[in-house]
């Protein structure tokens, strides 16, 4: 099996976490691949512009698509892969209490939450920036996963067995002290999605899914795309063993009433006294 195939084969079985990290990966080699090509060939051409999350609710407002589209981009490689890490992390204790479709709902609108977190409270500010990043959709499922089971056991490299709510806490702690210092914006969308983690648990837990309506969604796209299966012509199959079963039944009887003749006359009579015909016969029925 080639590189190629083992990929295909790991994104076919790997469930949501590992295609959301083949879908960053490959949007970012994508697009990045493209921006170089397109500066080789004297055009000037960002990307950025297009997939990243405006505070300017002028931008913003023409290019309502970036809130979803910003959680699905990073600003470098080293952002990448920590994202994914951490992605990874959090996937698999998200997993471990919910589906894959609840994973891609709380990643989804958790991302979109932690944006109008970010776009709000940056025009409260008066403030202006861009914003690219699954660190808001990320901390929804983290947060998610802590509110649901606060009290479970992991072991860290280094550090030893925490419960999961002191990993959360110190994540959370540690977002609100860089909040002042540097990537306010980053932050805020921390925040946001971590607050919609928690929001989203409370309100499953008295009966509301906010992530049905996506799930939903995604059936009803699947099932669109999913090649319709024609019903084929019947054949009818006549069924004919009886008949054979009695047919083969009534031959043996006949053969062997004929050879039974036969056998007598000889006994009576000597083989002499038999015809050709019967002495073929016999001699057929006898192999």
């Amino acid at each position: 099996m080639n590189i190629l195939d083992d990929l295909k084969l790991q994104y076919k079985t790997g469930g949501m976490v590992q295609k959301l990290i083949f879908w960053n990966i490959g949007l970012f080699v994508v697009f990045s691949l493209l921006e170089v090509v397109l500066k080789f060939s004297n055009i000037t051409f960002t990307y950025f512009d297009f997939v990243a999350l405006s505070s300017n609710t002028t931008e913003f407002l023409a290019k309502p698509w970036t809130l979803v589209t910003f959680s699905f981009f990073h600003a470098g490689i080293f952002h990448l892969i920590f994202n994914l890490l951490v992605l990874h992390f959090s996937g698999r204790l998200f997993n471990t209490y919910f589906t894959d479709k609840q994973l891609f709902g709380v990643y989804l609108l958790g991302g979109i939450f932690s944006g109008l977190t970010f776009v709000l409270l940056y025009f409260l500010l008066g403030k202006t920036s861009l914003l690219v990043g699954a660190s808001g959709a990320i901390m929804a499922l983290l947060i998610a996963s802590a509110t649901y089971a606060p009290f479970m056991l992991l072991r860290i490299p280094l550090i030893g067995i925490v419960k999961l709510w002191h990993v959360a806490f110190v994540i959370l702690l540690v977002d609100l002290i860089q909040l002042p210092l540097e990537n306010m914006g980053g932050h805020l969308a921390h925040l946001g999605g971590a607050f919609f983690g928690f929001i989203y648990i409370k309100l499953l837990q008295s009966g509301i899914d906010l992530t049905k309506p996506i799930s939903s969604c995604i059936d009803g796209i699947v099932s669109f795309l999913q090649p319709k299966k024609k019903t084929p012509f019947k054949k009818v199959h006549r069924n004919t063993t009886k008949k054979s079963v009695h047919s083969y039944s009534q031959n043996k009887d006949i053969t062997q009433k004929q050879i039974d003749e036969i056998l007598d006359k000889i006994s009576k009579s000597g083989y002499d006294s038999l015809t050709k015909e019967e002495k073929e016969f016999l001699f057929k029925a006898g192999k």
